[in-house]
């Protein structure tokens, strides 16, 4: 548990930091898994025709497989800040109660949404105006893969257990073994047997498969602090907590993911290529955004356990420090996405036409990076102290107000350029980063008002936990110790009113 202690005092930028690198090589091995579909098939289909039908499969099925996970990872999310709040108030109870109902809540979403996937692949793929061509591979492609996700969903449950006690490399190393062995059976599957995109979607599962069980004896071997109870299983009164937080970052990944399948269905609806040309997009995403990603999920542990420890200031330094380093870093995916687009493109797809239209459609979708370099830090940091409504809120409007409207209306013009349709993603970011900077000015003026910025004084929020009533009270005595010096040096300062006036507005801020 050093690794919790160091989130709670001393050096900031350095626990953060080996905090954030594991998830970010974490989040690169998760791009992998689309990434290497996409260049096998790509690559490796007997006929040019049949790799861009496959491509164009590959990157619209795993687009519809990502709303399905997002929920799952969401859910995932919720499970990990409540678990950092609890831990950093150190209640162990409480955090072991919460495990036991995120694994209730994740284990019936996961079965909900493996049903429906394969139920429902053929009218979803029907409503995302897939090309003629590649309908069938596309189908496929859904089936099985949502057959797997009773492994995405276990994996993202045992994996938000650790990172909610600061561990993050145990999940690297659960993905880590995942994505080789997604890469060897992508290899024989497609390149070998040419299976195209069932091949493609058989590898995945497989290599999920593989990585859950290795995870499940794993944690058996790891020093949790926590316990599987069947009795607290059944209960599980702490799901209502659980869905409060997860619930509404759950509906606004889910449904942010379903305007980019909106945006993709238009963008089908254009031809082939461009069917084509957005599913390599939205795999180069997946890399392109890695680091502000990765500090959006450090920062959700991070700043809940300083929250849950009474320490908010800590927290905005946090926030801070992350932004920093993350908007350096989006400037130069910026540049590189403006300018590089069709070299990009070439890793995955030999097609002249595929690769120009990518690149047009990156240059248009170039801005985002430096702004949710920033926004996505902020995202985090709104997460980790439990304002999950508002993260749905911003999500929601930016999507349905102005990604998906500027999508259709530059998509129907008469000559519609993938730049131009480029360009909605961006200026949804640049909304979605202003709603950012308005709310967290009205955290920061809140939290001043009630004098919790550079406070002895900071205690915990009561809505934590009703168990951690000692703890509470234990923080209570400090700050009444601290308040008592304080007013005696008062004494010695102001007249007598004076010093009264101030004792007594102290004690009705307490």
């Amino acid at each position: 548990m050093k690794q919790k202690s160091d989130f709670l005092q001393g050096n900031i930028t350095k626990p953060l930091m080996l905090f954030a690198l594991p998830l970010l090589l974490s989040f690169v091995l998760q791009a992998l898994y689309g990434a290497v579909d996409l260049f096998v098939v790509g690559q490796f289909s007997e006929t040019p025709e049949q790799a861009t039908a496959a491509v164009a499969a590959v990157g619209t099925g795993s687009q519809l497989m990502h709303a399905f996970t997002t929920i799952l990872i969401a859910l995932s999310t919720g499970n990990t800040i409540l678990i950092a709040q609890r831990m950093g108030a150190g209640d162990v109870a409480g955090a072991n109660r919460i495990m036991m109902a995120s694994t209730k809540i994740i284990s019936i979403a996961t079965i909900t949404l493996a049903v429906l996937g394969m139920a429902l692949a053929g009218p979803l793929v029907s409503l995302m105006h897939v090309p003629a061509e590649a309908v069938s591979q596309t189908v496929a492609y859904v089936r099985i893969c949502s057959g797997g996700l009773i492994f995405v969903g276990a994996y993202n449950g045992i994996s938000s257990v650790f990172r909610g006690v600061g561990n993050s490399l145990s999940p690297l190393i659960f993905v880590a073994i995942s994505c080789l062995i997604n890469i060897a059976i992508d290899f024989a599957l497609v390149a070998g047997l040419k299976m195209d995109a069932s091949g493609a979607a058989i590898a995945t599962v497989v290599a999920q498969a593989t990585s859950v069980i290795f995870s499940i004896f794993y944690i058996k071997r790891a020093k949790l602090p926590f316990r599987y109870n069947k009795a607290e299983f059944m209960k599980s009164k702490s799901v209502v907590k659980v869905l409060k937080i997860g619930s509404p970052i759950a509906l606004q990944d889910f449904l942010a993911a379903m305007s980019f399948l909106i945006i993709t269905g238009i963008v089908n609806g254009l031809g082939l290529v461009e069917s084509a040309s957005i599913g390599i997009t939205e795999k180069l995403f997946m890399f392109l955004s890695i680091v502000p990603m990765s500090f959006m999920s450090a920062l959700s542990a991070f700043v809940a356990q300083n929250m849950g420890a009474g320490k908010p200031e800590r927290a905005r330094k946090a926030l801070i420090i992350s932004v920093l380093i993350s908007f350096v870093i989006g400037v130069g995916i910026t540049l590189l996405t403006f300018f590089g687009g069709e070299q990009l493109a070439r890793i995955f797809e030999q097609d002249p036409a595929v690769i120009a239209a990518t690149g047009e459609y990156l240059r248009g979708t170039a801005y985002e990076y430096f702004l949710i370099s920033i926004s996505f830090c902020m995202l985090g940091y709104f997460n980790g102290r439990g304002h999950t409504v508002f993260v749905m809120a911003q999500g929601l409007g930016t999507a349905f107000l102005i990604r998906i409207p500027l999508s259709y209306v530059f998509a129907n013009q008469e000559n519609p350029q993938l730049y131009t349709i480029g360009l909605a993603v961006s200026i949804s970011s640049a909304v979605c980063l202003a709603l950012c900077i308005v709310y967290y000015f009205a955290i920061y003026m809140n939290d001043k008002k009630k004098g919790l910025l550079y406070s002895p004084t900071l205690i915990i929020d009561a809505k934590i936990e009703e168990n951690s009533s000692d703890h509470y009270n234990k923080n209570n005595l400090i700050a009444e110790e601290i308040l008592s010096e304080e007013s005696k040096m008062n004494e010695e300062i102001n007249d007598g009113n004076a010093s009264s006036s101030s004792l007594e507005n102290t004690d009705n801020e307490k």
